[in-house]
């Protein structure tokens, strides 16, 4: 296991995406373990979803900031394309350690509007590398993704292979965040790691992914549309495990090193995160459903049969998503393991009680 070697504790730290879904529970959990943490947040809040959960998200920080005295909250509306911003945040605050969670999310919405994937995803994690170089950090952790790996047949997913095949815009974007951070870790002895996440569920989590659509149809009384005629496979991942292997992440830094060319090393990593239990589509549906009734959410007596149908692949979709975890065990001594069911139940119960059901 690797020895962490970045103290938080009473640092300055840079979380952009911070009204995001893993962005805004990794400020709670900043601010609520580590001791006299200033967290800056940066977000655009733009509406791809609906801006009332990420204004949820933000009072809920704030709430808890309010009562730890010792940390220290800052919220900053803006967007990672605005250069001038950023290097006055970066100037400013001189930040410890660069979280960047913030990018244009969506596989199947970077088909129909890819300008936004450029502006936040290329040029925003392009702005936040030459803010790193020109405001040198302890560590830049930033959320890569599983879709890197595209319509690789192997499984599960290693970090050790070849991820050349991206299937949408998103993915491409997701590689060359990858890409760019290598060469800036080479060029400018940046130390940086890349986390690509599995499906991330929970409480407040996104209202485009299945688990929290599904639910808003079901309650409408529409039909819900299940991909490849329900034999896909995803890797669904807790959004405490997520959290709890980014907090580690951060404190573990790779070391700058110099090569036999006098020249350094690039002090750069990429992780998998995810519960390496890959579900199925319609294994997932029903436990689902379980948790919905058991909350309160749907009626005893809901007809599920009649309010699905199972369609076609997607574009831009892939059959299976499994994450090998082996190096985050190695070297961080973590395994997400939270079970799909008690995930599911916590977002039920959410659900029921934020939108009064």
């Amino acid at each position: 296991m690797l020895a962490p070697n970045v103290d938080l504790t009473g640092k300055t730290v840079l979380v952009t995406g911070a009204a995001g879904f893993i962005g805004a529970n990794l400020v709670t959990e900043l601010l609520r373990t580590v001791p006299g943490i200033h967290v800056v947040g940066l977000d655009n809040l733009n509406d791809y979803y609906d801006v009332s959960i990420k204004e949820y998200r933000l009072s809920e920080i704030e709430r808890l900031a309010a009562s730890r005295p010792g940390e220290k909250w800052s919220f900053v509306r803006g967007n990672l394309a605005d250069r001038a911003l950023l290097d006055s945040l970066f100037a400013q605050h001189g930040f410890a350690v660069v979280v960047n969670l913030a990018a244009q999310a969506g596989v199947r919405y970077s088909i129909t509007n890819p300008d936004v994937y450029i502006e936040s995803n290329i040029i925003g994690f392009y702005n936040i590398l030459e803010c790193c170089r020109a405001h040198p950090v302890a560590h830049l952790v930033y959320a890569s993704s599983s879709s890197v790996y595209g319509s690789n047949k192997k499984i599960p997913y290693s970090t050790e292979d070849q991820v050349d095949n991206p299937v949408s815009l998103y993915a491409a974007t997701k590689k060359s965040n990858e890409l760019m951070a290598h060469a800036y870790s080479k060029l400018y002895n940046i130390p940086s790691t890349g986390l690509r996440f599995f499906t991330v569920y929970g409480p407040a989590g996104r209202p485009d992914m299945a688990y929290f659509g599904f639910t808003n149809k079901l309650r409408r009384g529409e039909t819900i549309e299940i991909f490849n005629y329900g034999n896909c496979q995803r890797d669904f991942t807790y959004v405490d495990d997520i959290v709890e292997g980014v907090r580690r992440v951060m404190t573990t830094a790779p070391e700058k090193q110099q090569g036999e060319d006098g020249l350094p090393l690039p002090p750069y990593r990429v992780y998998n995160i995810g519960n390496s239990s890959p579900e199925n589509l319609l294994d997932f549906v029903d436990t689902l459903q379980r948790e919905l009734l058991r909350a309160g959410v749907l009626p005893p007596d809901y007809d599920f049969e009649a309010h699905k149908r199972l369609v076609p692949m997607q574009q831009g979709d892939v059959p299976v998503t499994y994450a090998d975890t082996t190096a985050l065990e190695r070297d961080l001594g973590f395994k997400p393991s939270t079970p799909l069911a008690t995930g599911l139940r916590k977002f039920a119960e959410w659900y029921k009680e934020f939108y009064g059901v």
